[in-house]
């Protein structure tokens, strides 16, 4: 009787424990899971921002033709991020790189004022803002995710189970470029004091 019951007892603690390692694993590969899915949001929104930018560049050629150089670095650009699809951090570079040199032909255009007024101008600028827009709040839910994943896998024991599943770290979506960072200087026509 005494053997029965511990034999009870231990087969109840391997199932707790099995249930236990289980729900750690799932839980693991759930935010695994989250992580690539948003990152695939992402990759959804500026595969529609690649796919805009021949049409601004052509709406932009069409008003200011001799701005060959500001249009060419676009072109560049967008053609090293369609080119490549390394990791992330890669791909954070390359798209803070594309959105520089977009930043510069928007200053560019401001130079024209009937090209500023362009309807298809307009309407390309404004699509573009909102697909930034949706870019920076896919990586806002990506780099939470992001966090999330990496903690639980530095926290102890689902470390033990990461290890043994090779369930791995994931790279945040971040500014690489310093001069992302900085507020864009605005200026009237007033001279600096």
């Amino acid at each position: 009787m005494a053997v029965l019951i511990v034999l009870i007892a231990l087969t109840a603690i391997v199932v707790i424990f099995v249930l236990w390692a289980a729900g750690v694993y799932n839980g693991l590969v759930r935010l695994r899971n989250l992580v690539q899915a948003a990152w695939r949001q992402i990759d959804v929104e500026l595969k529609r921002r690649h796919d805009l930018i021949p049409n601004l560049i052509e709406t932009v050629r069409a008003h200011a033709n001799h701005e060959r150089q500001a249009l060419d670095s676009v072109v560049e650009a967008r053609t090293a991020v369609l080119g490549g699809r390394g990791s992330v951090p890669q791909q954070a570079a390359a798209e803070g790189m594309l959105s520089s040199v977009l930043g510069r032909l928007f200053a560019v255009a401001e130079s024209y004022p009937d090209l500023t007024s362009n309807q298809n101008y307009l309407a390309l600028q404004a699509e573009l803002t909102e697909i930034e827009d949706r870019v920076a709040a896919g990586r806002r839910f990506y780099n939470m995710n992001v966090r999330e994943l990496n903690t639980r896998l530095e926290s102890f024991p689902s470390s033990l189970f990461a290890s043994v599943f090779h369930i791995g770290r994931a790279d945040y979506f971040e500014i690489v470029d310093a001069g992302q960072r900085e507020a864009p200087q605005v200026n009237f026509g007033t001279p600096p004091v």
